[in-house]
């Protein structure tokens, strides 16, 4: 004897159960890693990077606390500042611990070569400055990287403290729908 639930229930869980199975055998977003390179500029009359506002009386530096930046740095494809460029690296930058250990970074990768003309990059989330490696969000992407998600590790491979001039290569891990 079968009760009045017992097909209902049944067939509840078969779709349960195809509706799991369909999910994990769902094939996996495209991942694909990219690798760029940021040619960051810290003063004089080309700088890529400048502060904008700080708080009164304090000096405006990438340790003060409360400290915004803006960026507009070009996107390479090569560590040499004079390869080709792609795109550019703009947003800000805001020191946002006491200690100025950390930076919140919110920042689009904006495309202007052929493979991804139109299309961004959005990047977003807090770095701490001392450490060599930097590990980011990125939270969405427009054009060829709608829908994006993934993250972006910003590694300073070198640094000029008297030009203030910095090369980072930005390696981006995307999953895209």
């Amino acid at each position: 004897m079968t009760s009045k639930f017992s097909v209902p229930i049944k067939i509840i869980s078969f779709l349960f159960f195809i509706t799991i199975n369909i999910a994990n055998g769902q094939a996996q977003p495209n991942q694909s890693t990219l690798v760029f390179y940021l040619q960051d500029i810290g003063k004089g009359p080309k700088a890529t990077v400048s502060p904008v506002i700080g708080i009164n009386g304090k000096v405006w530096s990438y340790n003060t606390f409360g400290t915004i930046f803006v960026v507009d740095d070009p996107v390479t494809l090569s560590p040499d500042p004079f390869s080709t460029q792609i795109g550019k690296a703009q947003g800000t930058i805001t020191v946002t611990s006491q200690d100025g250990a950390n930076v919140n970074i919110v920042l689009s990768i904006v495309f202007n070569n052929v493979q991804y003309a139109a299309s961004t990059l959005e990047i977003q989330g807090t770095s701490r400055q001392r450490d060599n490696l930097r590990e980011l969000g990125v939270v969405s992407g427009t054009g060829r990287f709608r829908f994006a998600r993934g993250f972006a590790v910003f590694e300073t491979i070198s640094y000029n403290p008297t030009s203030t001039q910095s090369v980072i290569r930005l390696t981006v891990t995307l999953a895209i729908p």
